[in-house]
């Protein structure tokens, strides 16, 4: 054959088809194959959920008595399930199947401690992730015994939501504090404990903690340290919002302080003229301690004892004076008064006072970011 026809024959080749679901564009055609593939999902879900409830082929029997007697009772007491499922389901289960004894042909396994009716949605899950809503509601507590009994991490998610959702409050939240830790259900003891903090005088008072304080003293002690700790955290932040909220408001200080000094605020009144309040209502300025800075500076221009601090507006003016001056990068440029004056003054402060006014200008500056760009620090 020679190459040419070669050649055709690869190209009159058909393509194959193209995959399920392909991502070919985001239009029309795109959303009808995600609905097939949806669809077929659904399909194969509805398909092994039909192979589970009708039970052809089944080699495995799980009983949930003490004894195998039910398996002898009669069909309407069974739980037919099929072993390749089971095993690829949980390792657990996996175990017990290759040592699990055999009569008439099936593998028996039990399922100890929960009803058939729980046992039942636990099995029909592992085939095809299917279960109502009104049964994982009623029996969501044992299911999620059974999850991590069993290890299948998909179910105890699932059981773990639905507890949150429906099952969770304050009457039995220390119970199932405690069925969470043993359960290594790591979100909902953490739901719990949040839950416990939140009204810690309605659940302490409770049957629930009761019992857990005679059964469990070590996990009350714990969850007593953890509440003075959390409330200890709280008033940190708390503090530390305070904290911060004073140093931006002297960064604001700052700025206002500059904006009056330098160009008067026209928004309020200018700066060599008298302030009359009835004039400057509802005026907006830019900077927002302006109108406070504007009255506290005309109040120390005229007040009589603010040579002698003796005011204590003059006080504060007097430090926000100061800490400008150990802001402000030029000072002889500077239209803030005494910056200058506090500029020398400066340079005979002892290393601890230094050391404390370096400390109140860092955090000032870091309240607001970098203030490289603010016209305080080189006023041209």
């Amino acid at each position: 054959m020679s190459s040419s026809q070669l050649f055709d024959d690869h190209h009159r080749t058909p393509k194959p088809p193209p995959l399920p679901c392909r991502n070919y564009g985001r239009g029309k055609n795109y959303l009808i194959e995600l609905r097939d593939c949806l669809n077929l999902h659904e399909e194969k879900k509805e398909a092994w959920d039909n192979v589970f409830k009708e039970g052809h082929g089944a080699d495995v029997c799980v009983v949930t008595g003490k004894d195998d007697v039910h398996f002898a009772a009669g069909e309407d007491h069974m739980i037919l399930a099929h072993s390749c499922i089971l095993v690829i389901s949980s390792p657990v289960l996996r175990s017990l199947l290759e040592n699990a004894p055999v009569r008439n042909k099936f593998k028996i396994i039990k399922i100890s401690g929960v009803t058939r009716e729980v046992a039942r949605v636990f099995i029909r899950f592992l085939y095809s992730s299917c279960y109502e809503e009104e049964e994982m509601k009623k029996n969501a507590i044992h299911l999620l015994v059974l999850s991590h009994a069993y290890s299948v991490p998909s179910l105890k998610k699932l059981c773990i939501y639905h507890i949150e959702k429906n099952i969770l409050s304050k009457e039995n939240v220390v119970d199932l504090l405690q069925l969470a830790r043993g359960c290594d259900a790591a979100r909902l003891a953490y739901v719990c404990t949040r839950l416990i903090f939140k009204d810690f005088k309605t659940v302490s008072g409770t049957e629930g903690w009761k019992v857990m304080r005679d059964v469990h003293p070590t996990l009350e002690q714990e969850l007593l340290e953890s509440l003075v700790e959390s409330d200890s955290r709280k008033l940190e932040r708390s503090n530390k919002r305070e904290e911060h909220q004073t140093y931006f408001l002297l960064y604001e200080a700052m700025e206002a302080l500059v904006h009056i000094s330098r160009d008067g605020c026209r928004n309020i009144w200018p700066a060599d003229k008298s302030l009359h309040h009835s004039e400057s209502q509802g005026a907006s300025c830019s900077f927002p301690a302006c109108k406070r800075i504007e009255l506290l500076v005309r109040h120390f221009r005229g007040c009589d004892l603010s040579v002698h601090g003796g005011c204590a507006d003059c006080k504060r003016m007097w430090q926000l004076l100061e800490l400008h001056s150990r802001m402000c990068a030029e000072s002889y440029y500077c239209t803030v008064p005494l910056c200058r004056y506090f500029k020398e003054k400066m340079q005979n402060l002892n290393k601890k006072e230094k050391q404390k006014w370096d400390l109140l200008v860092s955090r000032v500056r870091a309240s607001k970011g970098t203030l490289s760009s603010i016209c305080y620090m080189k006023v041209s």
